[in-house]
């Protein structure tokens, strides 16, 4: 290749080089330019954002002071709203503290008025305890002084039966009770209790043994029938026929001596001091020798069996199915009395001893907690009392809730019976009484119902506790009627007039406002 090619070609590569370059640089100057103009496109751009955010802010700060303006004059009502609250609030703290002054003043006065309505209630109570205590005194005094007539009128009732005037003495055994009665005296006592008891003529006695009445049962017709054996060897059986009393005698033989009758499903049983058993089955008498029991004198049911029979120092079996005695047992000690205790027989020695006998073979033995020789005994469960009688006549009343013992004196001889009826104890005694105790009272005194005469050896009440019948050492059967009630009504249908005037102030007095107990059917009434 020639020089001038080569030249060419070098001056070609130059002319291309320089154009390469040439179009190189125009096209980065364009690029430059394209950038410049971008950028002052993108700052016209911003320039009117700018505009646009200054004009936007421009009208917030305007905003922004209208709100505050608006804040202003907001916070300016508020302080002047606080200013009026806090002057009603110090008005209301006045008015408050005015409404709690005026509140102390009113309890205050409250409490005055309340101390001067309790100063005067006091003295209307004072007032009123001092009337009460007046009439109090009075009601006492008039109480007292008419109880005290109501026993005189009593005493004077008894005086006037005694002359024979039974018209006056039914007047003044009436207006005894009356009074009693009235002024919560004891209609009980002995003057007011016996005058009634003359006065109503219901007492009646009937003498039906040779021998001493010494035991005494009622058949299945309780209140019809009865039996009564004696000393001298009687078995009767009697029924009541209005006011007479019919009698039949099934046994009498002097050579047995009756202690004690038992009787069940109509069966009779009188044991004999003689050593035997009579058991009358209705037309059918059988005498059960006893030749193991030495003075037989108690018959005791023992179980649905067996009968005991008691002696002095012995016990005897009698099985009612075999019907006959089939067990004996001797005792080392002397028996006193037999009774009953828990359904089971209470034998009582001579040496301060009780046994409860639970069977013929099974006793159980205590000290008796009273002193002296026990001859009858009693007790209640719906109580809890225990009655000993003793041969010396005294009575001991025994409460098992609190282990009291209290010692009851009136009887003068040995007890021969005692029964509890509730708080009222019944006891009968060889000093010929029948007395009545009430248990509940504060002072247990004595009301004498029935005075004999002789010995009483026993009595029994009939069904209605209303009346009682007696047996004494004479063979005499005496009933007689035990209610108050009962015997009041009597008296006031007996009255056949009134007092007279002279009768009344002689009698009563003339202060005492005048009564008339006829009146019509009988019923009092005050003139």
């Amino acid at each position: 290749m020639s020089k001038k090619d080569i030249a060419i070609g070098v001056t070609g590569l130059a002319l291309l080089a320089t154009s390469v370059a040439g179009l190189a640089g125009w096209y980065t100057e364009h690029q430059r330019v394209t950038d410049l103009e971008s950028q002052f496109a993108d700052a016209q751009l911003q320039e009117k954002r700018s505009a646009v955010v200054r004009s936007i802010s421009e009208q917030m700060e305007e905003i922004a002071y209208q709100q505050k303006e608006i804040s202003d004059e907001q916070r300016e009502e508020a302080i002047q709203q606080k200013k009026v609250a806090d002057e009603m609030r110090q008005r209301s703290e006045m008015e408050r503290m005015n409404a709690l002054i005026a509140q102390e003043q009113a309890i205050a006065s409250e409490q005055q008025a309340h101390e001067a309505r309790q100063v005067a209630e006091n003295e209307r109570q004072m007032a009123e305890h001092q009337r009460l205590q007046a009439e109090l005194s009075k009601r006492m005094t008039d109480t007292l002084s008419y109880v005290a007539l109501a026993r005189s009128l009593g005493s004077l009732s008894s005086v006037q039966s005694q002359l024979g005037y039974n018209e006056l003495a039914g007047l003044l055994a009436y207006s005894s009770y009356l009074f009693a009665n009235r002024y919560q005296g004891d209609i009980y006592y002995p003057t007011i209790f016996q005058s009634l008891m003359t006065a109503s003529q219901s007492k009646r006695s009937w003498s039906k043994h040779n021998g001493s009445l010494m035991g005494w049962a009622y058949m299945s017709d309780v209140d019809k029938r009865m039996v009564t054996v004696s000393t001298y060897g009687e078995i009767m059986i009697h029924q009541k026929d209005g006011d007479n009393l019919q009698s039949q005698m099934l046994l009498s033989d002097k050579s047995y001596d009756f202690r004690d009758v038992f009787v069940e499903d109509d069966i009779i049983y009188a044991i004999s001091r003689s050593g035997h058993l009579v058991i009358i089955d209705h037309d059918d008498t059988k005498i059960l020798p006893l030749p193991d029991l030495a003075f037989p004198s108690k018959v005791n049911i023992l179980d649905k069996d067996n009968i005991l029979l008691v002696g002095d120092h012995g016990m005897a079996l009698y099985n009612k199915q075999r019907k006959m005695v089939v067990a004996t047992r001797e005792l080392d000690f002397k028996l006193t009395c037999v009774a009953r205790y828990n359904n089971c027989p209470l034998l009582f020695d001579d040496q301060g001893r009780q046994h409860l006998v639970k069977s013929i073979n099974e006793l159980i033995t205590s000290d008796v907690p009273v002193p002296g020789r026990v001859t009858a005994f009693a007790s209640s469960k719906n109580t809890l009392q225990r009655a000993y009688g003793m041969s010396d006549g005294t009575i001991y009343l025994f409460n098992e809730q609190n282990n009291k013992i209290t010692k009851l004196e009136g009887h003068l001889s040995r007890i021969s019976k005692l029964k509890l009826n509730g708080w009222q104890l019944y006891s009968s005694s060889y000093d010929g009484t029948l007395r009545m105790w009430n248990t509940n009272s504060e002072k247990i005194e004595p009301v004498t119902l029935i005075s004999a005469g002789s010995w009483i050896m026993e009595f029994n009440f009939d069904s209605s506790k209303q009346y009682v019948w007696i047996g004494d050492q004479d063979g005499n059967l005496t009933e007689a009627l035990m209610s108050v009630p009962m015997m009041v009504d009597l008296v006031r249908k007996k009255l056949k007039r009134d007092f007279t005037t002279d009768e009344w102030h002689y009698y009563i007095g003339e202060k005492v406002p005048y009564e008339s107990f006829v009146g019509k059917q009988g019923k009092e009434v005050t003139l």
